[in-house]
Parts: C-alpha cells; structure tokens; sequence
C-alpha cells in the first residue's frame, strides 16, 4: 500500500518544474503500480506544447480553464472544470490557459523520474532506472 500526501513531496526530486507549469509526480514508475501519478499546475495566460511520442496520458481538470488543441487533427476543445482528455493516440498538442489549471495526470507506461520533453516528442524516462 502506498500512502502519501503533495505536501510531502514538494521540495523533492519528485516535485518538477519548469517555465510556466509544476508537477508533482504522487507515483512514478519505480513504485511499481504500472502507470504514474501526477497533480499539474499550470500558470495563466501561458501555452504550452506538448507530445508524448512513449505514453498514453490521461488528463482530469480539477480547476481552471482554457483550450486544447489536437494538433495533428486540427481540432480544438474548450476544458473547465470537471474536463477530461486522454492523449491514447500520441498526438502533439497545445494548451492555452486562461485561468490557472491543477489538473491530475495518469501516465501508461509511468514515468520514472524528471521529465524531459523536445519537439521530436523524446521522452527518454520511459525505462526504471536500475
């Protein structure tokens, strides 16, 4: 059984951030459940680009709004609270908010640890580490 809280994890490895957003990462691969766990705040006002070219993600907004848009099928969603979406084909998207969004993330295959993305969607953590 695994038990923890966010609080306990801020401040350490598991704890991720970069320009404009925070994750922090519950479960990761090294748990060994098969998927991984993450609450993500992401800022107002930004876009991001993201594309997982290694995982299925499955996405559930908890608070905030703003657009997704599936940039390989040129379609747009508008997300609010209570919004899910699930990335199962690989696709390159982006996210414009307008309010700050926390949303929780379920990663399959798991992450394993710092997460690293480029526009070629390389996502070298897919792996446990030894």
């Amino acid at each position: 059984m695994i038990v923890r809280t966010t609080d306990e994890i801020t401040g350490t490895d598991r704890d991720v951030a970069a320009e404009g957003w925070r994750s922090k990462r519950i479960i990761l691969g090294g748990d060994g459940v098969g998927f991984s766990f993450h609450e993500t705040t992401i800022q107002a006002r930004t876009t991001h680009e993201f594309h997982y070219a290694n995982h299925v993600e499955a996405v559930w907004l908890i608070e905030g709004e703003g657009t997704l848009y599936d940039l390989d099928n040129d379609v747009r969603y508008e997300l609010g609270p209570g919004s899910m979406y699930l990335l199962n084909g690989h696709e390159r998207h982006r996210l414009e908010t307008r309010s700050r969004m926390r949303m929780l993330c379920v990663f399959n295959p798991p992450v394993t640890g710092q997460e690293v993305h480029d526009e070629n969607g390389v996502y070298p953590l897919v792996a446990v580490p030894q």
